[in-house]
């Protein structure tokens, strides 16, 4: 007769039924404590009343690098207790730009409250890179400026002799690509004209002898410097990618290519008072025309003056920004074509 040493079926069963349940009672306990983890992780910081921190929120932040800005100036506990906050309640396109006073006694719901109402500062002017002058005169008004007032601030003829300008062509008449964005102080003695030239002057402190050097160096202008610019700005939403687009425009310039920007199409036909479109002829459309357009879309951050001054070295002839935000380059146009298929579809789309 032979003997066997394993347990019946039924004793088989049992432990098989002990284990589920173990299972099932860890994944109960640890759905508690990681939801116990993540609650806490909303709470503020500090209990007690202490000073305001200033926070800028830049037009086009991810969630991810406001997250970290709260993290590092001590107004958030964690990061990614705020993601999934700002991801439960879905909200990610509402977090609005704009300068912000923040306090460590705030928790994470009222701190997303704050950013999505776009409560922001009211001793501040922001001006955020990247805005058209259409967007800049409505936010100078949105601070209670009144209309005859910011059309002084933004009218050139204002600021006759203002180093900052001193590149600009006699024909020009707007100050586009000039208004430096940064935030400003505002009291309730401050006029419009007041923080316009506060931004000029900045403006003036960023176009360096060595900046102006280097834009020469490329066969720019400052003027020129500052469309090139505006247009990386526009196009570019990872700064550490905008050397290396300046490098296409650049090239593409050197080969009498045309830029092939939407960014310039969709200036030109906002200028003109029509909707947004790549098809609208005018001489900002830099894919049915070659060179520069005419002025600046917009402002620019120090990161695109420095990208467009210094170009990256590589050799790069196309790029498509991602629907993540990730830009591809490519050399050839089949290498373009297959980025675009792969990597932007919604954008792409629009």
């Amino acid at each position: 007769m032979r003997y066997t040493s394993q347990p019946p079926k039924r004793h088989l069963v049992k432990r098989l039924v002990v284990v589920v349940i173990i299972v099932i009672l860890l994944l109960i306990a640890g759905t508690i404590a990681v939801r116990h983890v993540y609650f806490e992780n909303l709470k503020p910081v500090s209990t007690t009343s202490q000073q305001g921190q200033r926070i800028t929120v830049q037009k086009g932040a991810t969630v991810d690098e406001i997250a970290k800005q709260l993290k590092d100036a001590g107004l958030i506990r964690s990061t990614w207790a705020f993601r999934l906050y700002v991801s439960s309640k879905e909200v990610r396109d509402q977090l609005e730009a704009g300068t912000y006073v923040l306090e460590p006694s705030l928790s994470v719901p009222e701190i997303v409250s704050q950013l999505t109402h776009g409560k922001v500062a009211t001793d501040l002017v922001t001006i955020i890179p990247g805005q058209r002058i259409d967007q800049i005169r409505n936010t100078l008004k949105n601070y209670g400026f009144s209309d005859a007032e910011v059309a002084k601030a933004l009218d050139p003829a204002t600021y006759a002799g203002n180093p900052a300008l001193v590149d600009k062509p006699s024909g020009v008449g707007t100050l586009e690509g000039y208004i430096y964005p940064d935030s400003y102080q505002k009291t309730s003695a401050t006029d419009a004209q007041q923080v316009v030239a506060a931004a000029l002057k900045e403006m003036d402190g960023k176009l360096t002898p060595e900046l102006r050097a280097a834009f020469a160096a490329h066969g720019l202008s400052t003027y020129d410097g500052l469309i090139l610019a505006s247009i990386i700005e526009q196009e570019v939403s990872n700064p550490a990618d905008r050397a290396q687009a300046a490098q296409v425009f650049l090239k593409r310039i050197s080969i009498g290519m045309p830029l092939g920007s939407d960014v310039t199409a969709y200036y030109g036909s906002i200028a003109a008072g029509k909707e947004p479109s790549l098809l609208f002829d005018s001489p900002y459309n830099t894919r049915l025309h070659t060179g520069l357009p005419p002025t600046p879309i917009s402002n620019a951050s120090q990161g695109s003056l420095e990208a467009a001054a210094h170009p990256a070295t590589t050799d790069y002839l196309y790029f498509v920004a991602g629907d993540d935000g990730t830009t591809h380059f490519s050399h050839t146009l089949a290498e373009h074509e297959a980025a675009t298929a792969q990597y932007c579809h919604k954008l792409c789309s629009q």
